[in-house]
């Protein structure tokens, strides 16, 4: 049964309306308790700062969002990409952010060696594990739809991502964020979520709008699109998840110019309808 009390705001969902403080006190207001905090959002306001009203509003950080694109070729670009995810990790632990998620980088046109490049990131993954370690901080593969995979992740499914933690074999601090928008094609989901069972650590829930005009920012509220988030839910909660419902909604078209208090009371609505 679906658990109110579960429901978490990403804060891209209202990225244009709202600074970090405003989104923290505009989710207290409507009675809300959880947060994704969207790392540009963070830098605005101070890290410092944002872990002091995160504690004062009493939010749970459900993650924070993101940091990767390490599939560079050049062995020097990549390792400055690496370096920016250690302060990440950092960050997520100064906010004591249940995960950071984690975005691979696409393939490089220097290179256009898919295969290589995932093996590169997958490697790249592998040398953040000790800092992730030390920052008490999980690290959530996110797998991102495949026709993105040129320019954002060459993770493109969860089979992927299971693949990269059984060949990184670091449980402790490696999971996998499942989102709807991203995997809802893939025919082998089910299964997929299966074997990541615990592996499991962050649940994005988002639809995927029929007449969709941009692979990334034009994401649905649920219940405005195709996807049975309902039935991804009850495969992730089989699965052994227990944690979050977040709702992340990249929306040029819509939500991201409305009203932020209307955006908030549509999630809300439609949680209790759609998920």
């Amino acid at each position: 049964m679906l658990d109110e009390k579960l429901l978490s705001i990403n804060q891209v969902t209202v990225l244009r309306q709202w600074s970090l403080p405003e989104t923290i006190e505009g989710l207290a207001r409507h009675g809300l308790s959880a947060i994704s905090v969207w790392r540009e959002k963070l830098h605005e306001t101070g890290v410092d700062e944002a872990a002091r009203m995160l504690d004062d509003h009493a939010m749970t950080v459900t993650g924070l969002c993101f940091a990767g694109m390490i599939t560079s070729p050049d062995a020097a670009e990549a390792e400055k990409a690496r370096d920016d995810v250690r302060r990440a990790l950092d960050e997520a632990a100064a906010i004591k952010a249940g995960c950071l998620v984690f975005v691979a980088g696409g393939v490089d046109p220097r290179d256009k060696d898919l295969a290589s490049t995932r093996a590169r990131a997958r490697d790249g993954v592998a040398a953040l594990v000790p800092h992730a370690r030390a920052a008490g901080v999980r690290i959530a593969l996110e797998p991102l739809h495949p026709m993105i995979c040129a320019n954002r992740s060459v993770i493109s499914s969860v089979g992927i991502a299971n693949d990269w933690c059984d060949a990184i074999d670091a449980e402790d601090v490696l999971g996998i964020a499942v989102d709807t928008y991203a995997v809802w094609w893939d025919p082998h989901l089910e299964a997929e979520i299966g074997r990541a069972g615990k592996r499991i650590c962050a649940f994005h829930i988002n639809d995927w709008l029929a007449d969709t005009r941009d692979l990334r920012l034009d994401r649905g509220m649920m219940g405005d699109g195709v996807i049975d988030i309902p039935r991804i839910r009850r495969w992730v909660e089989a699965a052994g998840y227990r944690g979050f419902n977040e709702v992340e909604i990249f929306s040029e078209r819509n939500w991201w110019k409305r009203d932020p208090v209307e955006v908030v009371d549509t999630c809300i609505e439609r949680y209790r309808n759609f998920v």
